[in-house]
């Protein structure tokens, strides 16, 4: 079982994200679950998301005490939340930022998602959109097929910029 924990922001899309994530996995033939954890229910607190796939059915819905990757929506958080707690020996973190992190010994990858949504004008309530670029990124990574991703943003917004982020994304994440 792959397990992986979202860090995102109230209204970032993280939440979203971990759902379509779940939905895009399913359409490539595998099981998923995705499962929110709100604190304090306002616009900018922490939020975290949890998403299992497997190829075998799941039968536990839960927190993710310890993840395979660790995705981070918005960097700040890192000042107020130990996002790397309980990550796996090997494990992975994706980061949505111009530049890579030391990822003390862990693999990180870093994509500019608030970059993307800006360029695409793809905002809402003025906060960049970033749940749909992350899947274009996590299709790079090979958790999920692109043609996946692009059927699930497609069937969920009208809008073809969140298409396009998540292509964009596929393009420009570090590996």
């Amino acid at each position: 079982m792959y397990e992986i924990r979202i860090h995102s922001r109230g209204g970032q899309g993280g939440v979203t994200a971990a759902r379509l994530l779940a939905l895009a996995a399913f359409r490539d033939g595998r099981h998923a679950t995705a499962c929110p954890f709100y604190g304090a229910e306002r616009r900018g607190a922490p939020v975290v998301s949890f998403v299992r796939i497997d190829d075998q059915p799941i039968r536990v819905y839960s927190q993710i005490q310890k993840p395979d990757l660790v995705i981070v929506l918005d960097t700040s958080i890192m000042d107020v939340v130990d996002v790397l707690q309980g990550i796996k020996e090997g494990g992975v973190v994706l980061l949505n930022s111009s530049h890579d992190m030391d990822g003390n010994g862990l693999t990180t990858h870093h994509v500019d998602l608030t970059g993307i949504a800006l360029s695409l004008d793809l905002v809402i309530a003025g906060s960049p959109i970033l749940n749909t670029p992350v899947l274009g990124a996590l299709a790079r990574m090979g958790i999920v097929s692109l043609p996946a991703v692009k059927a699930v943003i497609g069937e969920t917004f009208a809008d073809e910029r969140n298409v396009q982020a998540a292509e964009k994304a596929y393009e420009e994440l570090t590996l």
